[in-house]
């Protein structure tokens, strides 16, 4: 089984891969983590280090690839796996979750 799920920024994203794979013991090679569409993306807003940093730091960039909702994705092979990635999903505010 697979589950998939939508976050708004990269960061939420890669914070969820870590819960997965740090806390749940979920095998990285388990783990895919795509742009929802054909054109590279940091999610739709900035967060993280997309962000700008604070004093001293190099000139703030505006090039973030804001295009689109990143994809996380996730082959489980157990009930138990299932929600404790339905639990990461949920903690880093994604959005259309899915079973495939």
């Amino acid at each position: 089984m697979q589950l998939t799920a939508k976050f708004d920024t990269r960061r939420e994203a890669e914070m969820t891969v870590e819960r997965l794979v740090q806390q749940f013991e979920i095998d990285r090679k388990a783990v895919s983590v795509t742009a929802d569409g054909d054109i590279n993306t940091a999610g739709t807003e900035e967060a993280g280090s997309d962000n700008e940093a604070g004093e001293p730091s190099p000139d703030a960039r505006g090039d973030a690839a804001l295009n689109g909702k990143v994809v996380v994705t996730v082959d489980i092979a157990d009930a138990v796996a299932a929600d404790e990635v339905r639990a990461a999903f949920s903690e880093f505010d994604a959005s259309e979750q899915e079973a495939i």
